[in-house]
């Protein structure tokens, strides 16, 4: 059997990892390679496959890459797998979206911006591994501070908090259309 080229293994480790694998953690998992052979090795599979058009693409999601089922495949997908869904209220939301928005955040941070204890969604997110506790605050009573964690990224196909959607992203969402039924365009005064 010939020996297996670089795309190979780099292919292979991807589809069995269960996690998205880092190019740093492909270039330790085939020490022989430089990281500039693995990054192009990436590069050239998420072509192949986005070229491909077929029913996986490799995509960039939590700070590594990892084969994803395409999304206009989903209907079919989810009668195979049927898993829980994850059902957040909207408290859990909303504590949820301050730690990502506002990360790294302190509890009392959390409850001043909505206004009510948080300490019950708080503990419920950590159990859920949304959120991590990410250390302590240097302040009286060394409060612990919160952030979001990995599985929240690939939760939300996220590659950082970064792609999050800005808070004007966020507004224009909210924002009725210009040409909407019921909007005049020049209001009579």
């Amino acid at each position: 059997m010939p020996q297996p080229t670089l795309k190979q293994i780099v292919e292979g480790l991807l589809f069995s990892a269960p996690h998205p694998l880092s190019t740093e953690k492909l270039r330790r998992l085939v020490p022989e390679t430089e990281k500039e052979g693995v990054t192009a090795t990436v590069r050239e599979l998420m072509d192949e496959y986005a070229a491909r058009d077929g029913g996986i693409h490799l995509v960039r999601v939590a700070g590594g890459y990892q084969f994803r089922t395409a999304a206009h495949l989903a209907p079919w997908t989810t009668k195979l797998h049927q898993a829980p869904s994850l059902k957040l209220s909207r408290a859990a939301l909303e504590t949820l979206a301050v730690i990502a928005y506002r990360q790294p955040v302190i509890r009392s941070e959390v409850e001043y911006l909505r206004g009510v204890d948080s300490g019950g969604i708080i503990r419920s997110l950590l159990d859920m591994r949304l959120i991590r506790v990410a250390g302590r605050k240097e302040i009286p009573g060394r409060p612990l501070i919160y952030a979001t964690t990995r599985h929240f990224l690939e939760l939300f196909g996220l590659n950082s908090v970064d792609d999050l959607p800005s808070p004007e992203e966020l507004g224009a969402l909210d924002a009725p259309a210009a040409n909407e039924p019921g909007q005049d365009k020049d209001p009579v005064s």
